[in-house]
């Protein structure tokens, strides 16, 4: 299962654009939005034929409950060796009780 605790939805059909295009304009969208880079990107599993991509550091991964030509961008929460969840790469650490950085 996705562990995202915030993310983006993108939408592109436009079958003139290769996969890391669109890729790469959900990740700039997200950027914009967010502040800060996305760790992860999950697509529809045809999208993928089985491989496991990386775009401009993103890793692309296949869910089935993403549909296709939808393209679900976050951060991927990193479990900690005690079950919690941890600062994602790159990311900040944030207070559980406050949502605000520790």
């Amino acid at each position: 299962m996705a562990e995202m605790r915030e993310g983006l939805l993108w939408f592109d059909d436009d079958p003139k654009r290769s996969l890391a295009q669109k890729v790469g304009r959900a990740v700039r969208r997200y950027r914009q939005k967010f502040g800060r880079p996305p760790n992860v990107c999950y697509v529809h599993p045809s999208l993928l034929d089985g491989k496991v991509r990386r775009v401009d550091g993103v890793m692309v991964l296949p869910l089935p409950s993403v549909l296709r030509h939808h393209f679900w961008v976050g951060v991927k929460e990193v479990k900690g060796r005690n079950g919690r969840s941890a600062r994602p790469q790159g990311g900040r650490a944030r207070s559980p009780a406050t949502g605000s950085p520790a």
